[in-house]
């Protein structure tokens, strides 16, 4: 008994056998029997594979979308952005690295402190600052050994010399009243003072001991103003030496209580009797002298 796929379909009466009825010879019998088995395992085996390719094929399900969030009013407040961090204070020592030709001046900045403290200052105080910056051409020019010459406090009173606790536009210049104070004068007023003029454009500065000019702008922002200048200013309270200050009149001595018995007293009224006794004297004389007068010219008027 012979199967075509082609020709016959695939169901489950086709599939059943009643081999109790067929009149087949006991060898063909179970040899038939074998086929029909496998064929029945071929057919079923063929089933669940279309079954499960088909299956299989099918597109997965999507997962479901997440819920979407409560959408906020129109009039909710919205979370404030970070505000950004204000800027610091202008460096000087950066500002004069970027400009270029002050490095003894920078050097000296640093080892005085007095870069820190104005970046401090600029902090804790809106007067600002004004730094005069004489380049290294112009330290060059100082006479040999001037600033090694120098204790390091002079060496700070030096820097803070060409520093005003005030910003100073070039405009203001022109209306300053002089003299004006220095950070080195910070601690006795009056001492430490610059005299800035101002012609036109041309801005001059003066210590007593040197004229300088300022020959540029470095830096300025309002708070901050860095001039370029072409001598480095000495001050008079370091480079010329005081007169020194006389020593104080001795204070007078009162005279000493003389007594009665002391050999001064004595003396004294001896002196005084001796005096008292020569006056009389001579007015004695002088009255006889009167005396004799009188006689001559009466005399002289009985003669007549």
């Amino acid at each position: 008994m012979l199967f075509s796929l082609q020709h016959t379909s695939i169901t489950p009466s086709n599939l059943r056998f009643n081999l109790a009825s067929a009149n087949f010879p006991t060898e063909k019998h179970t040899t038939m029997h074998k086929k029909m088995r496998n064929q029945a395992f071929f057919y079923f085996s063929l089933v669940f594979l279309c079954y499960s390719t088909t299956t299989l094929g099918q597109p997965a399900q999507a997962p479901a979308l997440p819920a979407l969030a409560p959408a906020q009013p129109a009039n909710a407040p919205t979370k404030a952005a970070d505000a950004p961090t204000p800027p610091g204070p202008p460096d000087v020592t950066k500002i004069l690295q970027k400009a270029g030709g002050f490095t003894i001046l920078i050097r000296l900045l640093k080892r005085s402190a007095v870069a820190d403290q104005i970046k401090g200052q600029l902090n804790d105080t809106k007067n600002g600052f004004t730094l005069f910056a004489p380049t290294d051409a112009a330290f060059s020019s100082l006479k040999s050994g001037t600033l090694n010459s120098l204790s390091d406090e002079e060496k700070i009173r030096l820097i803070q010399f060409h520093t005003l606790p005030t910003y100073y536009s070039l405009e203001n210049f022109q209306t300053v009243s002089n003299p004006l104070r220095t950070q080195a004068g910070d601690t006795n007023p009056g001492d430490y003072p610059l005299n800035v003029t101002s012609v036109g454009n041309q801005v001059n500065i003066s210590t007593g001991l040197v004229n300088a000019s300022v020959s540029g702008t470095v830096y300025s922002d309002h708070q901050l103003a860095v001039y370029q200048v072409d001598k480095v200013l000495l001050p008079l309270d370091i480079f010329v030496a005081k007169p020194p200050v006389p020593a104080p009149a001795p204070a007078p001595t009162k005279p000493k209580k003389k007594t009665a018995g002391s050999p001064e007293s004595s003396t004294t009224a001896t002196t005084t009797s001796t005096v008292v006794n020569s006056d009389a004297v001579r007015f004695t004389e002088q009255a006889v002298m009167v005396s004799v007068g009188v006689s001559v010219f009466v005399a002289a008027l009985s003669m007549r």
